[in-house]
């Protein structure tokens, strides 16, 4: 999964509150998660992942590497796919 092309289509959602909300309304098809993350927020992730049967792809980078993946100017540790 390319996630530059990703952000560069506008296919994602970034930051816990929008993905979980978005988790919540069923809106997203992935979330994908740094290995960094942190642990309270990945749990609400996989419990909704649960309810909702959204798949979670842990990323090989962490918050600093996504956020310039993402060409953004600070960390991001989780972003939804729409």
């Amino acid at each position: 999964m390319d996630i530059r092309k990703l952000v560069e289509a506008d296919k994602v959602i970034i930051g816990s509150d929008r993905v979980l909300k978005g988790m919540a309304k069923e809106t997203l098809k992935e979330v994908l998660v740094t290995r960094n993350i942190a642990q309270l927020i990945k749990q609400k992730v996989e419990h909704y992942a649960k309810l909702h049967d959204i798949k979670i792809t842990e990323l090989e980078q962490n918050s600093e590497e996504l956020g310039v993946l993402c060409k953004k100017p600070f960390n991001i540790s989780i972003i939804g796919v729409i």
